[in-house]
């Protein structure tokens, strides 16, 4: 497969992208207040070179703002802090869809607001830590299991939080299904442990996930939602179980009937992570028609190739994009990538090791 692929048009849905590129969502930890600023804008702008862009991890709700200085999509001051970053990629000529994410089981306290509180599927705990402004590194809480009032609020706050993202201007919302977050939470019997009709069977431990992406789409319009899944992911204190292939086999043929616009299957094992199996990949291409994007440890090469073997329609970069913010024109050009990559920088709250890397000269 030559780069020519990689670097036409695709028509995703009803937009057009530009390439076959697509930026993958990386938590920065930018959103002082939980609130999008001209930082992030300043941010997003340099990299609308991507056919796509995918923004960080948003939560839908208080309680899903596990992170420090996770931005949100709940509030007015969020929708126009977000407002902020759409203007400025589609003026760039780019496209953008906004991350949901809710943190589920994977929060702390010290990082949500006042009266927010750590909800998971059922009162599991995660194994590790994670980072609070105050007090530094703590150990994950036992989250409180959702009683089925929360259940049907905490969908309610994804199908308003979708709208929101569209009256922000977000061409469209990826739903965050992976990475051990709450939506793959309720999907894993390890995590989900409930005896009612949202856990136990496949079918029951899909039901919240479907049901959500369902409600979403009738909402804002399935050529408008799309979702994350990382079948094998180890993110978050995750563990395989026998039933993955079948489960994610199931998901897939339900968010076919809902038409979703796109599944993005992400793919950690560059950095460490099981590999997700090429079988499983090819399953849900087998039960999925729309588009399928694949991400994990790319370069130019390899995702010219990947687009050749009839599983990716379009292809995720991560990392590469953090310190090259004209990724695309250096893939296009022939131009080297930066080797300078600040990781003290990745999450810290100011402007070094975000929008300072240069662009290729």
């Amino acid at each position: 497969m030559t780069d020519s692929k990689l670097f036409s048009s695709y028509k995703l849905g009803k937009i057009e992208l530009k390439n076959h590129i697509v930026m993958a969502p990386m938590t920065r930890s930018r959103a002082l207040n939980n609130i999008p600023n001209e930082l992030m804008a300043e941010y997003y702008a340099q990299r609308s070179g991507a056919g796509l862009i995918i923004t960080e991890g948003t939560s839908p709700s208080p309680n899903g703002l596990g992170y420090t200085r996770m931005p949100g999509i709940f509030s007015s001051e969020q929708i126009k802090g977000w407002e902020r970053v759409t203007k400025a990629v589609h003026a760039k000529g780019g496209k953008i869809f906004l991350q949901m994410m809710h943190t589920g089981r994977i929060g702390h306290k010290n990082n949500l607001p006042d009266g927010a509180r750590v909800l998971a599927p059922s009162a599991v705990k995660a194994g590790g830590q994670m980072w609070t402004d105050s007090e530094g590194m703590q150990d994950y809480p036992v989250p409180e299991a959702f009683t089925k009032e929360e259940l049907a609020k905490t969908k309610a706050e994804f199908i308003q939080s979708s709208i929101n993202a569209v009256e922000a201007g977000f061409d469209g919302v990826e739903l965050h299904g992976a990475n051990g977050y709450l939506l793959e939470q309720f999907l894993s019997p390890h995590t989900n442990q409930r005896t009612d009709e949202y856990g136990g069977s496949i079918q029951n431990r899909c039901r919240f996930v479907v049901e959500t992406a369902k409600d979403v789409a009738n909402a804002i319009g399935a050529e408008r939602t799309a979702i994350r899944l990382s079948p094998y992911g180890a993110n978050c204190d995750m563990k395989p179980y026998p039933e993955i292939h079948d489960t994610y086999a199931y998901l897939a043929e339900e968010l076919d009937k809902i038409g979703l616009v796109y599944i993005h299957i992400a793919d950690h094992s560059a950095m460490g992570a099981p590999e997700v199996p090429r079988d499983i990949k090819q399953e849900i291409r087998n039960r999925f028609k729309n588009t399928i994007i694949l991400s994990g440890g790319y370069n130019k090469e390899t995702a010219a190739e990947e687009l050749g073997k009839g599983i990716a329609d379009v292809v995720a970069f991560g990392r590469p994009f953090i310190n090259n913010p004209d990724l695309v024109e250096r893939f296009i050009n022939g131009w080297p990538l930066s080797s300078e990559l600040n990781f003290d920088a990745f999450y810290t709250p100011d402007e070094k090791g975000y929008i300072d890397y240069p662009a290729y000269k």
